[in-house]
């Protein structure tokens, strides 16, 4: 992420893992510990909160469960992880957006019915919430939260339309709600022995698959599988990405393997959702996303920019570390040589709050250093990922001009925000929007830059795609509503 995080109020919700050994309990293998690591990698994706439920396999009836506020490492130390015994296990780490930060609210829900024990964790945001909670509160369900987690939860243990007759059938279940809510979600769900992995029709929110190849055995085929927002920390805990949940697919997962349950398509033959804003700033750039790297799609990001938007300058830079990628493909297309112009203090909380624009100011300072030999009597093509509120790049544009920067050239590898997200990222209101308040020539002289350029729309989409597998396919397609209002679904509640 780059900048100021309280002053951009950009965020995701909140990132789901899942791990189930390939040996029953009690394995050699440490799903608590896959989980935690798997959690730790997701933790760009949520600061507030994180937790952990693990199954031994065999009981219905009792989950062990580690929830908290905080970060990841500082909720599952080494004791805490212990204490979490299970050969299977669901894991979530939490941004909220539509419940408040408060521990009732951490993730996974627990819930017992009359089969049993259920886990679930998601991410997203549901897009009939109201109506859902409505008909959830009508059938005499008591709710405790304002979480869409919750509501998941309950929804599901509600009878699926047709009539059980050996015990819960928990894929018709899933398939009711999924009947129910078309977006936002992708969802893993822990019972007894097994997890799904269920992802929304559209595909707006990321889910993927990864293989725990056997350190110890090069004769085993694997150790486990585990599921998860991002593929971002599969290799250091020994996985191999094996590919992304489709769309409206349900995956169960088992000690044998997992497999399809089943697919659901979406209305009217609609094209997919998948979130762009994924490839512009939220994922890990080492994760993978329909089947390319979210690196190369922000390395081409910055070839397109440098197409539509050149300048004559003598270096290219970027804002630490959300605009490098882009900033090194500018810098390929437009043959002006990178050079790093910011440094950038790692040692500052990303949760650091200033009540006022005076203190903000200080806090960007605090933040960011100039490499004055890079910059002294230069002409400096500035690269990020987006502007949001418009009030952080203005103190960054005034610490290059102080160290002697000739000229500051602002470009932006994505087009301007404009909407409110509505499925899962807490967007600020349109009125806060500066591209909303502004125009380009305008916001460039608020700032202080010599000029402003974004990245068009078609631009992005053409970053995006270039080297998609399938980018063929009619069915493909992202959602680009922050950005043009175009919704996949109307909004209802």
């Amino acid at each position: 992420m780059s900048i100021e995080e309280d002053d951009r109020q950009l965020r995701h919700e909140c990132g789901v893992f899942g791990c189930i050994a390939s040996d029953p309990w009690p394995t050699d293998l440490d799903v608590a510990q896959i989980i935690s690591l798997g959690l730790l990698a997701l933790q760009h994706r949520g600061q507030e909160s994180a937790g952990i439920a693990m199954s031994e396999g065999d009981n219905h009836t009792h989950f062990n469960v580690k929830k908290g506020m905080g970060l990841v490492s500082n909720i599952f130390n080494d004791e805490a992880t212990k204490k979490l015994k299970g050969n299977l296990g669901i894991g979530h780490t939490r941004y909220s957006t539509s419940a408040g930060s408060e521990e009732v609210n951490c993730q996974p829900f627990v819930v017992h019915s009359a089969h049993g024990a259920l886990a679930v964790a998601h991410n997203g945001e549901l897009f009939n919430a109201g109506r859902l909670r409505r008909m959830v509160l009508a059938r005499g369900v008591g709710l405790s939260t304002h979480s869409d987690s919750e509501l998941i939860t309950q929804a599901l243990c509600l009878n699926p339309p047709d009539i059980e007759i050996d015990g819960p059938d928990w894929p018709a279940r899933i398939r009711h709600f999924m009947e129910l809510t078309k977006l936002s979600y992708s969802i893993v769900i822990m019972e007894k022995d097994r997890i799904f992995g269920v992802r929304d029709p559209y595909g707006n929110r990321p889910l993927c698959i990864g293989k725990l190849m056997s350190l110890t055995d090069p004769n085993k085929a694997e150790e486990g599988w585990v599921v998860s927002s991002e593929s971002c920390g599969f290799l250091s805990m020994g996985a191999k990405y094996v590919r992304d949940v489709y769309p409206g697919e349900i995956v169960e997962f088992t000690k044998e393997g997992f497999h399809t349950v089943s697919v659901m398509g979406r209305p009217h033959n609609r094209p997919q959702a998948f979130c762009i804003f994924e490839y512009v700033y939220f994922a890990r750039p080492d994760s993978i996303y329909e089947g390319q790297m979210v690196y190369s799609v922000r390395l081409r990001s910055g070839i397109v920019l440098a197409r539509e938007s050149l300048v004559e300058a003598d270096i290219v830079s970027s804002v630490p570390e959300s605009g490098t990628a882009a900033a090194h493909g500018f810098s390929m297309k437009s043959n002006i040589p990178f050079a790093e112009v910011l440094y950038k203090n790692r040692y500052v909380g990303r949760t650091f709050i200033q009540p006022n624009a005076r203190l903000r100011r200080l806090g960007v300072a605090k933040k960011f250093g100039a490499i004055v030999e890079n910059v002294a009597g230069k002409r400096l093509i500035l690269i990020d990922d987006s502007i949001v509120r418009g009030t952080t790049m203005g103190p960054i544009i005034k610490l290059l001009r102080d160290a002697g920067a000739k000229e500051v050239h602002i470009r932006v590898a994505s087009p301007p925000l404009k909407f409110t997200c509505n499925m899962g990222i807490n967007i600020p209101t349109k009125a806060e929007l500066i591209a909303n308040k502004l125009t380009i020539e305008q916001l460039a002289k608020h700032i202080g830059a010599d000029t402003l350029a974004y990245l068009s729309v078609e631009g992005l989409k053409e970053a995006v795609t270039e080297k998609m597998p399938n980018k063929s396919a009619v069915e493909v397609g992202h959602c680009t509503a922050c950005l043009t209002g175009e919704y996949p679904e109307e909004l209802t509640f």
